[in-house]
């Protein structure tokens, strides 16, 4: 990962964290043997002490059971899907892309700033959990999607996308390159729309490969696929950690994980996709693209896989989201310290 001096980014306890697109970072000490200078908000002492062993923790109500039927109501609506017809899941559709397949077979849901999304990512129990995680205030959210993911059957069957024996593997999988002499920071969240259900897939992960990273990487051979795991599930088990509607799940990048596929008879299974990371102000060029995507409605530019509706985007259908004061400062319109910007 490249590093550029210029994106620094000092936290009001004066850790630096090193940054040069807004999604992995940098930093002195790995957030696993981080030590706290602010008082946790959300987390207990012992939830804390999980998140930096096993690389994940669970937030209950983050957002409220009722807020997080409204954003699953959207997710139906948004798609023209009827939560109550089945036959209208899998709709025949020309994609523009294998990726724009791939990601309908995994349910994403191509909306960013309607105001039920904004509402979740300037929730202050969302915001300080992620505090508490970071050991800083000063953060932006990420503008993300939605993801509903009926059974994975029909059009949305996994075996339309070829599998591949390295690389990427939606079953498991790290977000960052594993075996980099100082591996990239990186914090991802996930809010339940739906309770976990045994069949209905979702969220998966690894958490004693995290703990015994260390240990389990000096017995790897040379050129060891950098984000894929290959590890024995007897000795590393992959778990399911259970989620109730409205809970916060964030993760460390470091931790193995991926979406166990939908195999269910008519269960679905849908998340809002939320995380925040060290605020990149002195990022011109990222901060004014964060600022237009929410504007004007745009589709964000940080990330490739971000394609917008192909049937009706989004800003056709809605205005721009209100802010509060700390949604503004999520978004990068309003700097952490210091007047206001105009754009």
């Amino acid at each position: 990962m490249t590093t550029n001096h210029r994106f620094l980014h000092r936290a009001a306890s004066e850790r630096p964290y090193f940054s040069a697109d807004g999604e992995t970072y940098l930093a002195e000490t790995q957030l696993r043997h981080l030590r706290k200078d602010l008082p946790l908000r959300v987390l207990s002492e012992e939830q804390f002490a999980s998140w930096q062993n096993h690389g994940y923790v669970v937030v209950p109500e983050a957002i409220s059971p009722d807020a997080a039927k409204l954003l699953l109501e959207f997710a139906w609506e948004f798609q023209g899907l009827d939560p109550q017809r089945p036959d209208t899941w899998y709709p025949e559709r020309v994609f523009r892309s294998d990726l724009d397949r791939d990601l309908f077979v995994y349910g994403f849901v191509e909306a960013y700033h309607h105001q039920l999304m904004w509402d979740s990512r300037q929730s202050r129990r969302v915001y300080d959990a992620f505090v508490d995680v970071w050991d800083c205030e000063e953060l932006w959210v990420t503008l993300d999607r939605l993801n509903l993911n009926p059974p994975n059957v029909g059009n949305r069957s996994r075996s339309f996308i070829e599998p591949t024996d390295e690389g990427f593997d939606i079953e498991l999988h790290w977000d960052v390159d594993t075996t980099a002499s100082v591996p990239p920071q990186r914090v991802q969240g996930i809010i339940a729309l739906t309770d976990t259900e045994a069949d209905h897939g979702g969220f998966q992960c690894s958490p004693e490969l995290f703990r015994r990273f260390e240990e389990w990487k000096v017995a790897q051979p040379v050129g060891r696929d950098p984000i894929r795991p290959g590890t024995d599930r007897a000795e590393f088990p992959v778990i399911r950690p259970r989620l109730k509607a409205g809970d916060l799940l964030i993760f460390n990048g470091m931790l193995a994980h991926g979406v166990a596929p939908n195999t269910s008879a008519d269960g679905v299974r849908a998340v809002q996709y939320l995380s925040m990371m060290p605020a990149l102000e002195e990022h011109e060029e990222l901060r004014r693209s964060r600022v237009e995507s929410w504007r004007t409605l745009g589709t964000p530019e940080w990330n490739a896989t971000l394609l917008g509706d192909a049937v009706r985007h989004e800003s056709l259908r809605y205005g721009t989201a209100e802010l509060d004061d700390l949604g503004r400062r999520l978004l990068g319109l309003t700097p952490w310290h210091g007047p206001e910007r105009t754009r």
